[in-house]
């Protein structure tokens, strides 16, 4: 099977950097500075990126080669690519809308959608956008009777596969979040009011949208939350670490697929695998938890080498173009995610950033495999460079 659907790709914007440099001029500072922001000193966030951009791809010159399919089999269904959207909160504060725009735009190009339990749209939203295959991530409430109503509207909206999130068991410590005072809705300093009412389109969208909202979590909240209590409301609410008995219950509790995102140990993996998930996603916050750690494709390396064949291995954070996804599979990931670069797009392009986004990864990575002879994305492992 081959990508047969159309490319929507507009030319003056050829790269992720092109998206964000856009980005940055559209919307808000505090609006931008949390999409792109890290924690403490970003030292992790940069290495990330940095230590993907070190791996390197042997091209096969001389091979017969027929083409290139990026089609991939996750799950027992077929997508059109070995990408996905990683789930991002508060996206409707980068851009209104933004999490139906992608959500929309991951269905027609048949690739993941993952939707975070703290964005701004509702499990019920975007299960229709996509027909009942959108995933959806848990934060994991402190209350069970939060917990299973989540999963409960998650089961009967569709959603295949169930993420759990384990790698944030406390608030990352974020200067700039805490420079902006952001909060949701965002504070409205005499700064924060400057950067609004110079980002004119921003704020008319806003206007037009509304102001963003905790929509998957809007059943569970008081009404008439002033800032204060609504930062209470979300302390309260979330356990926020996981362990193997919160793990457990739900694996019972879960028919479907079953996934654990934020994995950077092998001791991790193994804990994952022996409680039956089906899957785990390497992943260190996109370097907004902690500063000091590793980066994701040291980690994934280190996975791949003892857990590579026992369960499907994904990775997301620090990943930015198709050479980079080809790198990453290269390493011996089944499939790869990204959340900055899709944001980048939406912010940068509107209603149109979901499907120029996606369209140029896919004409990216067509580019590398096909300069490396690589024929399909399960071959990727093929082309890693042993200099």
């Amino acid at each position: 099977m081959r990508n047969q659907e159309q490319i929507v790709f507009n030319p003056k914007y050829p790269s992720i950097k092109d998206l964000r440099k856009k980005a940055r001029k559209r919307i808000p500072r505090f609006a931008f500075d949390y999409l792109d922001g890290g924690c403490n000193a970003e030292v992790c966030l940069q290495k990330n990126i940095s230590d993907i951009s070190e791996v390197e791809l042997q091209p096969h010159y001389l091979d017969k080669y027929t083409g290139a399919d990026m089609t991939t089999e996750l799950f027992g269904k077929v997508y059109n690519a070995p990408f996905g959207i990683a789930p991002i909160g508060l996206q409707g504060l980068m851009w209104p809308g933004s999490p139906e725009i992608l959500a929309k735009a991951a269905h027609k190009h048949n690739i993941p959608f993952i939707l975070s339990t703290v964005t701004t749209a509702s499990i019920e939203r975007v299960s229709e956008i996509t027909e009942g295959n959108a995933w959806f991530q848990l934060y994991h409430p402190t209350e069970n009777s939060v917990r299973n109503d989540l999963i409960n509207r998650a089961e009967a909206a569709g959603c295949p596969v169930l993420v759990l999130l384990c790698d944030t068991p406390v608030f990352g410590f974020r200067p700039k979040e805490i420079k902006n005072g952001l909060s949701m809705p965002p504070k409205m300093s005499f700064s924060n009011m400057l950067q609004i009412l110079g980002k004119p389109r921003w704020a008319m969208e806003t206007l037009r949208h509304g102001q963003p909202n905790f929509e998957v979590l809007k059943p569970y909240m008081p009404k008439g939350l002033n800032l204060k209590q609504l930062g209470y409301f979300m302390d309260q609410t979330f356990s926020k670490r996981m362990d193997m008995d919160k793990i457990a219950a739900i694996r019972d509790m879960w028919k479907g697929k079953l996934v654990l995102k934020g994995v950077v140990t092998v001791s991790d993996a193994e804990k994952a695998i022996s409680l039956g998930l089906d899957g785990i996603i390497v992943s260190n916050h996109g370097g907004r938890q902690l500063d000091a750690g590793g980066s994701t494709i040291s980690s994934l390396q280190s996975i791949v080498a003892k857990y590579g064949d026992q369960t499907t291995i994904m990775m997301d954070s620090g990943i930015r173009s198709g050479p980079d996804i080809a790198r990453v599979l290269a390493s011996g990931a089944h499939f790869t995610f990204m959340g900055r670069p899709f944001m980048y797009g939406t912010a940068a392009l509107g209603n149109s950033g979901g499907d120029h986004t996606i369209s140029l990864l896919k004409i990216q990575l067509k580019q590398v495999m096909e300069q490396i002879g690589c024929p399909d994305v399960d071959q990727m492992p093929d082309y890693l460079s042993k200099i």
